[in-house]
């Protein structure tokens, strides 16, 4: 049975100022570089064979610092790369809802049918992380990996282990630097945590941002 600690990336300063991020290359907050650390000692007496990573620069450095703290590497795969925003990308969220009132309405209430202009629908995503996720489980069958993304990545992932659709979206919550734990067997998928933030408590803040 494989273990996989789904782990979504530490803090940037977008995700302080709730701007769209998608395909930018935006790096970790100096909050952000200790988050990560925190991730490392959380997750160093867990059976973990490898890190994997989204190749965007926040992922992979979370990553790294997920990967000095095991002693294992880190495989960036590029199926795991942030949600495609197209034209939302680098605008922050009142900004979006303003210019596009109907759109943003329909990505708060109808996630499923949702699409940025230029950008990804949510189901084109889980195409793509699917079977990364698949082969991932497949490799360390007998042990475990930690699979480093992006907050839509980690949160169509837990829909998806526990059999639901896309339109389940707004209905897993994923806070920066969180580690969710799946396992993968012969009966398929099962969530066993989500969204553990405890090892962020040496910060002194009790909330973190799912945006």
């Amino acid at each position: 049975m494989a273990q996989i600690a789904l782990v979504r990336h530490a803090e940037t300063a977008w995700n302080r100022e709730e701007v769209f991020r998608g395909r930018a290359d935006i790096p970790l907050s100096d909050r952000g570089c200790k988050q990560a650390s925190l991730l490392g000692q959380a997750l160093a007496g867990r059976r973990i064979e490898a890190v994997y990573s989204s190749p965007l620069s926040r992922a992979r450095d979370t990553a790294e610092a997920i990967a000095a703290a095991l002693g294992v590497g880190v495989a960036v795969d590029e199926r795991l790369v942030d949600m495609n925003y197209g034209e939302w990308e680098g605008h922050p969220r009142r900004e979006v809802e303003l210019r596009w009132p109907e759109l943003y309405a329909t990505w708060v209430n109808d996630p499923a049918r949702f699409a940025a202009p230029g950008g990804e629908t949510l189901s084109q995503v889980m195409e793509r992380v699917r079977p990364a996720l698949l082969e991932i489980a497949e490799r360390h069958r007998d042990g475990g990996a930690a699979v480093v993304s992006h907050r839509v990545i980690c949160k169509l992932v837990l829909c998806w282990a526990l059999g639901a659709g896309e339109e389940a979206f707004w209905r897993a919550r994923v806070d920066t630097a969180s580690i969710s734990l799946l396992e993968a067997g012969p009966k398929g998928w099962v969530v066993v945590g989500s969204n553990d933030v405890c090892h962020l408590a040496a910060l002194g803040e009790a909330a973190q941002t799912d945006f």
